[in-house]
């Protein structure tokens, strides 16, 4: 197993709570638009050092999900921009292109210096 993805949460607006009865949180490039910043954890834009799949495993803070499905743009956002939406639904259907999503838990707690890794 290699981790193929570390980040750290940088930051995090007021509203960062607010998709967690949804089921999701939502991760952002220190060039978050005003509009979406007070609902985003704040990243520093990475390259992954592979293909990010199904199969493989996303840690926050030590704690494993196992990624179900990955939408069309997770790689090319989280890349370019620091954005994706996680997912904890399980629900791989009708999840957004941008959408990195695990099997069914409970939303984590995110705080500052959280890490987050994909591990393949």
């Amino acid at each position: 197993m290699s981790i193929i993805y570390e980040n750290e949460v940088k930051g995090m607006g007021d509203m960062v709570e607010a998709f967690v009865e949804e089921g999701m949180f939502v991760l952002f490039g220190e060039n978050a638009p005003d509009t979406l910043k007070d609902f985003c954890y704040t990243i520093s834009v990475k390259n992954a050092t592979d293909t990010i799949a199904a199969g493989q495993t996303l840690e926050i803070d030590g704690k494993s999900y196992e990624i179900v499905g990955v939408g069309d743009v997770v790689q090319k956002n989280l890349e370019a921009l620091g954005h994706i939406t996680v997912n904890f639904t399980g629900n791989v259907e009708g999840a957004l292109p941008g959408s990195l999503v695990v099997a069914k838990s409970d939303v984590p707690k995110l705080k500052l210096g959280s890490v987050i890794k994909i591990i393949a």
